[in-house]
């Protein structure tokens, strides 16, 4: 159950429409490294998330309310993020475009997505901060809830970036967002729901 609870609150961050994202989808396209960038991603994140989730439990251990304050600070994050989410699909307008251009060099490609992952400030907020706040809720079981939101990291990263030439038609059609942010809202909606309640 725990492991199910890291990977669900994973997905449902990594899903949402973003930077990295998009860059991975783009080389799906293209065809072009993408095993290393599936990889990188899903490592960078496992790595954040062991991150927050080891440091969180020594805080916790240390300050017993700074897990109930995490817990209420990721349900407003939840919330908000979720809203901004339904937002977008109530809204609609976006789609994906393939961009064209000559092949790029694997140093130029794991640069530009290096950059796009350590200094994106949501990727450090998504998972040191968010996903290690959640963690706290299930003390002596860190390792667990890391292998979970690390295995959600892995699969969705590898199947976007693989799965990019099948959903590309797809998303080319503003439709499509509009249901993926949908799916998105209602995902993270239920994670806040249910740390209202106390656990996930």
């Amino acid at each position: 159950m725990v492991f199910v609870s890291g990977f669900k609150l994973t997905l449902g961050l990594i899903v949402a429409i973003g930077a990295q994202n998009a860059f991975v989808l783009r080389q799906g396209l293209r065809r072009e490294h993408v095993l290393p960038v599936a990889l990188f991603c899903a490592a960078s994140d496992a790595a954040l998330i062991a991150l927050g989730v080891s440091g969180f439990a020594v805080a916790t251990r240390s300050a017993p309310w700074l897990a109930e304050a995490l817990r209420w600070g990721g349900v407003a994050f939840l919330l908000w993020y979720g809203a901004r989410a339904a937002l977008a699909a109530w809204r609609g307008g976006e789609a994906l475009e393939a961009t064209n251009g000559g092949k790029q060099s694997l140093r130029t490609v794991m640069l530009t997505l290096a950059a796009i992952t350590w200094a994106n400030p949501h990727v450090w907020l998504d998972t040191v901060v968010l996903i290690g706040a959640v963690s706290a809720q299930f003390p002596g079981q860190g390792l667990v809830f890391w292998a979970g939101a690390s295995a959600a990291s892995f699969s969705f990263f590898l199947a976007l970036a693989y799965g990019a030439r099948l959903l590309v038609p797809m998303f080319a059609r503003p439709v499509a967002w509009r249901v993926l942010e949908a799916c998105v809202a209602l995902i993270l909606w239920s994670v806040a729901a249910k740390l209202i309640w106390g656990g996930l």
